[in-house]
């Protein structure tokens, strides 16, 4: 194993690495306290070697490590790759690719709905991970032998998760399946933290265009604010607590201290008038200039018709030996329930000819469920 803690070296394992068909990949990072996500330390190995980058070192420039992550000809192999591609969109401006990602693979094979990397290394390899260095503090230099021992030995693992999964997607020709998650965890849209989209993450219901529009400008200001001040969105202001002011829309610093979910004299501070500037601004903007809330009404048949579809989903599931997430998600049953056109992954490609196909037809009255020796089958009703 290597500490590399210079330009110089990273630069020379970097051209080794970039000789193999793929590198695998991890990262530890620190965010509790801070919007962005501070890389504390990188992690690689090929087939010949493993390393540990230690990204916090004085002397040291990342880019041969990032130069790494953009060459086409090197495959970057993850597990939950999402926030460590976030890292590297952060610090240089890049998406990572070609990727794999492990977790997913997992999905796609049935080993389980988002399965934990320690559970499928175990699964897959018999062996047991020291998961005692997973919380330590990353940021303390030097760094003990046991952390680095403990990063290496995420990689090392994931070399051979990735060998077995690759040659299971092979054998079983699903290989082809992956690739509509690949394309989205390697668009730079997933990673852009657009001020104006914030809302999109909120899980608050909203049922008015000024309550809509109000969310839209009150989520962009704490987006901004984070961004700002590079804290975590809640030191700024919670969710429920955009929830709040979306639905009472307080004009006023009278008002906006009516509110239980902010704390006491919030008001009077410069936040407070940030907040309520944001608030005037909703409800300034014309409703037609609105995003379309795409929520189908919850009719009694409606509900009835999602309880069935994730009947069918789980039957689908366990039958084809594929984690139910990756078929269709809550949100795509109900949509499909509403809408034969829906535009979700479900009613597309492989996931279409498993599940969507069937979703439909059963919709429509052509499959029905019964069930037959304690097990729910379909029956074809042509």
């Amino acid at each position: 194993m290597e500490l590399i803690t210079t330009t110089k070296v990273l630069a020379e394992v970097c051209t080794r690495l970039a000789r193999h068909p793929f590198v695998t990949i991890d990262t530890e990072f620190l965010r509790e306290t801070t919007y962005y996500p501070l890389l504390c330390v990188a992690q690689l190995a090929s087939a010949d070697e493993a390393v540990v980058i230690d990204a916090l070192a004085p002397d040291i420039d990342l880019k041969p490590f990032f130069e790494l992550m953009a060459n086409e000809h090197v495959l970057k192999v993850f597990h939950a790759a999402r926030q460590d591609i976030e890292i590297v969109w952060h610090r240089a401006g890049i998406v990572p690719h070609p990727i794999f990602d492990t977790q997913v693979a997992a999905m796609v094979l049935g080993h389980g709905d988002s399965i934990s990397y320690d559970q499928l290394v175990q699964r897959i390899t018999g062996d047991t991970l020291d998961k005692s260095n997973r919380f330590t503090d990353w940021t303390r230099r030097p760094l003990a032998p046991a952390q680095i021992s403990y990063a290496i030995s995420d990689v090392t693992h994931l070399r051979d998760v990735y060998l077995s999964l690759v040659a299971d997607l092979g054998r079983r020709g699903r290989a082809d399946w992956m690739d509509d998650e690949m394309e989205i965890l390697t668009s730079p849209e997933t990673y852009r933290a657009e001020p104006e989209r914030a809302w999109l993450r909120l899980k608050t219901r909203v049922r008015k265009p000024k309550e809509l529009a109000v969310l839209i400008e009150v989520a962009a200001w704490r987006e901004r604010e984070a961004q700002t001040r590079d804290v975590p969105r809640s030191r700024v202001l919670k969710d429920d607590t955009i929830g709040d002011i979306a639905v009472q829309t307080p004009t006023t610093a009278e008002r906006l201290a009516g509110l239980r979910s902010l704390p006491k004299g919030f008001e009077r501070s410069k936040w407070g008038e940030g907040i309520l500037d944001a608030v005037k601004r909703g409800l300034e903007r014309d409703p037609k200039t609105l995003p379309r809330l795409d929520r189908q009404k919850a009719t009694a048949n409606g509900t009835a018709t999602v309880e069935l579809l994730k009947v069918l989903l789980r039957m689908t599931s366990e039958s084809h030996g594929v984690a139910a997430k990756v078929i269709a998600t809550v949100d795509d049953l109900d949509r499909i329930a509403g809408d034969d056109e829906a535009d979700v992954p479900a009613l597309k490609g492989w996931r279409r000819e498993l599940f969507g196909e069937k979703a439909l037809a059963m919709k429509h009255g052509r499959l029905a469920l019964a069930i037959e020796r304690s097990r729910v089958v379909t029956v074809d009703r042509d």
